[in-house]
């Protein structure tokens, strides 16, 4: 009954705004893939991951090797993908096993194919993912309202569409934009992705939204744009303003010299985004909160594990996000639910996202939460229908590795990309 007769793997390409961010914009297509691996009794588990070439690739090499292992045999799973897409190294003269390099290849790929793995064990078992994992500890997984600056239209393109968020440029665009967000979503806290402007302009806003929205814990991300020495000259401005400062400079070492004067906790989900990572953030005291992804994490197992750690090390622990739909946010909802030191609301794209692949459309959430269903697996099907529909759109985009600098240039031929700019 658990054993693999097939495994597909369908790239998606869907609509996304023109966000900006510390890299450049948005491209007009953001690109997944669908992971769908089918048993013998026809229970099919699906995921969603990375929709580049180069991911793609890794996927289909490893994915007919997996027809005639068990659902149920993660550990196959990691040695399949160890054996196929890890790179051998040696260390001390002595040769390690393939994958166990200081890279996410292996946990990225053994992630996409995890979780499908895990839905279909569900379906076989009748129990949730979140059961897999341990269980509930909380109903709904709370997510907080991510805010971009953006321009209001895609430019360079013919094509007409336009998302409903409009332009996002000021700190009162920032503030119509965040109330916009909360009002359809219900989220009690709120991040602002910045890196984009002159921080006193990016301040401006945070100021402009703990005016707005009393109460309500803020975040800003400048994505590694500003140095050590500009953010530890705008450290008393944030003070008592931010719930947590995520990766304000580049690095383990300059995320350490801020930390040394900082009363804010220090987030990443850059400067640590892997096991390996861990040792040396550690030791230099760079981070006080770590936002896991499963997606480059190695999986909901792993995410598990990171918990653990953290717990260990008393860091605090949210989630990540990157433009993504609906499988993935059932995933991230399911190992949230079964993490009980999940101390900060998770990341989430979603909202930017109009469109969807599965039943029923797009996921509701409840006061800025989305509620774990008792259904088998992550508890979403695949919807046929769209999923053609988005797979004609990677057919026909034209994009087939996500590139923001490339298309910042075609608005600023001098743009570089290069960081940190302020």
């Amino acid at each position: 009954m658990s054993v693999i007769t097939s495994v597909v793997v369908t790239p998606i390409a869907f609509r996304d705004p023109p966000l900006l961010n510390a890299s450049g914009i948005h491209e007009p297509w953001a690109l997944r893939s669908i992971i769908e691996v089918v048993t013998e009794s026809g229970v099919c588990g699906i995921s969603e991951s990375y929709g580049d070439e180069q991911t793609l690739s890794q996927l289909n090499k490893v994915a007919p090797l997996l027809v005639g292992l068990d659902v149920f045999h993660c550990n196959r799973l990691l040695e399949t993908v160890r054996q196929t897409v890890g790179e051998t190294v040696t260390e001390g003269g002595i040769e390690l096993a393939p994958g166990t390099n200081q890279s996410t290849t292996v946990p990225r790929v053994f992630a996409a194919f995890e979780v499908a793995f895990l839905d279909a064990v569900g379906k076989l078992t009748g129990r949730s993912v979140c059961d897999l994992l341990g269980g509930k500890v909380r109903d709904a997984v709370p997510f907080s309202a991510y805010l971009f600056y953006k321009y209001e239209r895609h430019g360079f393109t013919e094509d007409p569409w336009q998302d409903r968020w409009g332009e996002v440029l000021t700190p009162a665009d920032v503030v119509r934009c965040a109330r916009q967000m909360i009002d359809q979503y219900g989220f009690q806290s709120i991040k602002l992705k910045a890196g984009v402007f002159e921080p006193q302009q990016e301040l401006e806003a945070m100021r402009a939204l703990a005016e707005a929205f009393p109460g309500y814990p803020l975040r800003i991300d400048p994505n590694g744009n500003w140095s050590a020495e500009t953010t530890k000259r705008w450290l008393p401005e944030m003070t008592g303003l931010l719930q947590y400062l995520e990766d304000p400079a580049p690095g383990k070492d300059a995320m350490a010299e801020v930390n040394q004067v900082s009363d804010i906790p220090l987030a990443t989900n850059m400067c640590v985004i892997g096991f390996f990572d861990l040792p040396e953030a550690l030791r230099k005291g760079s981070v006080d909160v770590v936002l896991s992804d499963h997606h480059y994490w190695g999986g909901l197992q792993a995410t598990r594990d990171l918990a653990r750690i953290c717990e260990t090390w008393g860091l605090g622990l949210s989630m990540h996000s990157n433009s993504h739909l609906g499988i993935s946010l059932m995933a991230m909802a399911h190992a949230a639910a079964a993490i009980d030191n999940l101390s900060y609301a998770c990341d989430t794209h979603y909202p930017w996202q109009e469109e969807e692949v599965i039943v029923g459309g797009k996921i509701a959430f409840d006061r800025g939460s989305v509620a774990i269903p008792d259904a088998p697996g992550l508890g979403v099907e695949l919807d046929r229908e769209a999923l053609a529909r988005l797979a004609d759109n990677y057919r026909h985009c034209g994009i087939r590795s996500r590139n923001d600098v490339a298309e910042m240039q075609k608005y600023d031929p001098r743009w570089t990309g290069a960081t940190p700019r302020f």
